[in-house]
């Protein structure tokens, strides 16, 4: 009996212990809860007052295995809060059937964004543009009777309003919401609708009132905003797009200034060159922002990633959507941006309490010179000091001090004395980063010749499919295949008399072809004749293709295809595609209009219906003579995964056009023969001067992709499959892998570069007078670095990968770099004369490093 009542003692004990326990963890969650409000100077998180650094990382551009390394990178950047869309015909392809698996698993996304201690910015729409296949909406809401989007609208309404409860409630259900304990601090309603809004007329009044007040009522308990809608009622906060903001104001004076998308680049259309936006400029733009009492600016894309399967929209928006993020589309740092950035951050964040605090007084110093100053009751100071001339540096006088203020640039003074930061020095690291290509190693086999190796199937010409269907006259692409597929067959049967002037030596017939985009491949009696594509200026394709005839029954067969649905733009929805005609044939003597004949329509490609895509079907064929350069083929392989960890792509050169699958899963739509402009690019772009999207552009005459990016985490160690479909011809021997790797590592610092940042707050503290410095870091583990290629203190000339000396160097240059360097992952230099010497008194120095890691 005595055991027995221990036991029963200590079960009791037990279970007050565990009632306890769990009384203070409900107690401890309780207690995370923020109170998130706003005021005219700030988001105020739990009565604070906040300054945030956020940035754009889109769940589905990316893979749930990259995510936990995007968002540290991001923290270490010095980002506050990761922003994302929701994507909704991502999440509801099917009206009411929903995925949220794998890289559509927004909770997950956002519980990692909480683990690693930042908050979240829920951009819900559920209109998102973001050069996404039609927007973001499910193809399915087109076909609503009476429905018409974005606007005051019954049914519209209904389905926005279902759509955005639903994602609402599933944060609330994982506590997601700060007013939960979870990170969400901020969510958005509808996305840029002022641009566009004028074109429904009075309805987009009633409809953004009503979009504001259904949003409310879903009662989150954080603020929600409206980018670009200038007439956003209270209490949704209105906010800024663009690239640069500095002259916004909100609508109300209760309101803080809020920048949703500083867009850092720009995404890469297809047919089109690469942009970039130089890091000196983003700095310029955040800097200024700040400058002028703004308190929350986000990068549009911090790190943009891939356009993977058929997500692309625009339409003609490349597959990489890369958009010269500090991130780039492998996750890799894109330096010297993010280190820019990232001194920029720091330098901003220690001028937080006087931001925040105070309203600024501004003084002109001169043309074009200006200085901001925030200074509280407490005496706590911090200065910007902005040159926003385009061709001159200036010398100015503030606070009895002297400053140098290149052209185009801010300084931060935090202490409204030193400045730790100036916009236009940049003293983080470049890297060059190179891909070296890999032969496409199929599995089991040593030799660097595949094509012996790869089977096809002939995709047929025309109509093969049972569902096929016919209709008189021509029918528009997205109304007939609801984007199930890029793909519909226009199929007609003509005869043609024995002495029709369509026939004979001197006929020269053409198939007159015209098409609402964004490209076509015609077929005569089953053999291609030719084609047309769109462009993303112009979409609409219009072809004269030169056919031959035979006396009696012809077959045509147009096959048209879409490149990504419009995502952008009043009625957007309404933009068509495929071939609305007129179709005709022509002679020199006669033309002859097709377009109301009967014709036959299958939607898709018999291989799609087939599983081809996942490598399925007894018909493949293996022959030691490949068929190549010919259209409508599909090719398969598998391979071996390249050895290492670097990030990899496929190198797509000797290929046309088509879609590619890896392991089942698409990479997206690969297009290397679509070449770019030849003029209008430059190495070098003059970040002076304000930006857009075609002032720096690389990669003109070349094709706008060739590099198609696979996550390492689809692949295996071995037998791996990949499957091509090629619409128009080319050599799948010919492709090879890609493995992103470290070229040069380069960083060139003056004697006159602020101090900095990471050193501000020691000097300070100590009063000691410290002097710029030059820092070098592999930007890969394990990595160390294992040759200095060049070394100079004096005037060296060029740029990164074209160093060069000048007759003001030092001698001791390369040995010191080399002593203090090699053999580590990173090392810091002084740039001073009192390291390397005097070579050329009277001068302005600097340093500059060229360096390899291994």
């Amino acid at each position: 009996m005595m055991i027995g009542r221990i036991i029963i003692r200590r079960r009791r004990r037990e279970e007050i212990f565990l009632l306890v326990l769990c009384l203070a963890l409900l107690a401890a969650t309780a207690s995370f809860a923020a109170n998130v409000t706003y005021d005219h100077k700030a988001v105020v998180i739990d009565g604070k007052r906040r300054v945030l650094v956020s940035g754009s990382i889109h769940y589905p551009r990316s893979t749930p295995e990259m995510w936990p390394d995007l968002i540290q990178k991001s923290k270490d950047g010095g980002l506050d809060v990761i922003e994302t869309y929701v994507f909704w015909n991502a999440h509801e392809p099917v009206r009411n059937q929903y995925n949220f698996e794998g890289r559509y698993d927004l909770v997950k996304f956002v519980k990692l964004v909480a683990e690693a201690g930042l908050y979240v910015h829920l951009r819900i729409g559920p209109y998102v543009c973001a050069e996404w296949n039609y927007g973001g909406f499910p193809l399915w809401l087109h076909f609503i009777p009476g429905i018409e989007l974005r606007t005051d609208n019954e049914p519209y309404k209904a389905e926005m309003q279902r759509f955005t409860a639903k994602i609402v409630d599933m944060m609330k259900q994982e506590k997601l919401y700060a007013s939960q304990g979870g990170p969400i601090i901020l969510s958005q309603i509808e996305n840029e609708y002022g641009n566009i809004d004028s074109a429904y007329g009075p309805a987009a009044k009633t409809y953004i009132n009503w979009a504001a007040t259904m949003a409310l009522s879903l009662d989150t308990g954080v603020p929600w905003v409206m980018c670009q809608q200038a007439d956003a009622p209270d209490p949704i906060i209105n906010t800024c797009n663009g690239f640069y903001c500095d002259n916004f104001t909100p609508n109300s004076d209760k309101k803080p200034k809020m920048w949703t998308e500083n867009w850092s680049g720009w995404f890469l259309p297809f047919g089109g060159p690469v942009p970039y936006r130089p890091a000196e400029d983003l700095a310029f733009s955040v800097a200024r922002f700040f400058q002028r009492s703004g308190t929350f600016q986000n990068y549009y894309m911090y790190h943009g990633g891939t356009n993977f399967g058929r997500s692309t929209g625009g339409p003609f928006i490349a597959t990489s959507y890369d958009y010269d993020a500090p991130l780039d589309e492998y996750g890799l740092l894109r330096q010297p941006k993010w280190g820019h950035l990232k001194d920029l951050h720091k330098a901003i964040k220690l001028c937080e309490a006087a931001l925040v605090a105070s309203d600024p007084t501004v003084t002109s110093l001169g043309s074009n010179l200006e200085a901001t100053v925030y200074k509280t009751g407490s005496g706590v100071c911090a200065a910007f000091l902005a040159n926003i001339g385009t061709q001159s540096d200036a010398t100015v006088n503030f606070n009895g001090n002297s400053y140098r203020l290149p052209a185009w640039s801010v300084s931060i003074l935090p202490d409204c004395k030193n400045v730790v930061f100036n916009t236009a020095k940049i003293n983080s690291v470049t890297v060059v980063p190179s891909f070296m290509r890999q032969s496409l190693k199929v599995a089991a086999v040593s030799s660097d010749a595949i094509g012996s190796t790869w089977s096809y199937i002939n995709e047929p010409v025309g109509i093969t499919k049972d569902d096929a269907f016919t209709k008189v006259g021509l029918l528009e692409q997205i109304n007939t295949t609801a984007d199930k597929s890029d793909y519909l067959w226009y199929s007609l049967s003509t005869d043609i008399k024995a002495d029709s002037p369509f026939l004979g030596n001197g006929s020269q017939t053409v198939l007159h072809v015209q098409s609402l985009g964004h490209a076509l491949h015609a077929f005569i009696n089953g053999k291609f004749a030719g084609g047309g594509k769109g462009s993303s200026s112009n979409a609409k394709v219009t072809v004269d293709i030169p056919v031959t005839l035979v006396p009696g029954k012809n077959t045509i067969d147009l096959l048209s295809l879409t490149v990504g649905l419009q995502n952008y733009g009043a009625f957007f929805d309404k933009t068509g595609a495929g071939i609305t005609g007129p179709v005709q044939l022509k002679s020199l003597k006669t033309a002859v209009d097709l377009s109301s004949q009967q014709w036959t329509y299958q939607i898709g490609l018999k291989g799609e219906d087939s599983g081809l895509p996942s490598g399925s079907s007894s018909q493949w064929i293996s022959q030691s003579t490949l068929p190549k350069n010919q259209p409508l083929i599909w090719y398969k392989t598998t391979f071996d995964a390249p050895v290492g960890n670097a990030p990899i792509a496929i190198d797509f050169t000797g290929m046309g056009k088509g879609e590619a699958w890896v392991n089942g899963q698409s990479i997206g739509r690969y297009w290397p023969t679509y070449v770019s402009q030849n003029g209008g690019c430059t190495d070098s772009c003059n970040y002076r001067g304000g930006y857009k999207s075609n002032k720096c552009l690389k990669n003109c005459g070349k094709p706008s992709q060739s590099l198609y990016h696979v996550p390492r985490s689809w692949l295996k160690s071995s037998g791996n499959l990949l499957v091509l479909f090629e619409e128009v011809g080319g050599d799948p021997t010919q492709i090879a892998f890609a493995a992103k790797q470290t070229g040069s590592l380069c960083s060139h610092v003056s004697e006159s570069h602020p101090l900095p940042v990471d050193m501000w707050s020691s000097d300070q503290t100590t009063g000691k007078k410290s002097g710029p410095v030059l820092s070098l870091e592999c930007p890969t583990p394990n990595q160390v670095i294992s040759s200095i290629n060049f070394a100079s203190f004096g005037t060296p000339r060029g740029g990164c990968g074209s160093f060069s000396h000048s007759q003001c160097s030092s001698t001791k240059a390369l040995s010191i770099i080399q002593k203090a360097c090699i053999g580590s992952k990173s090392c810091s230099i002084g740039v001073s004369i009192d390291t390397f010497g005097d070579p050329c008194r009277g001068v302005t120095k600097s340093l500059a490093v060229e360096a390899s890691c291994t």
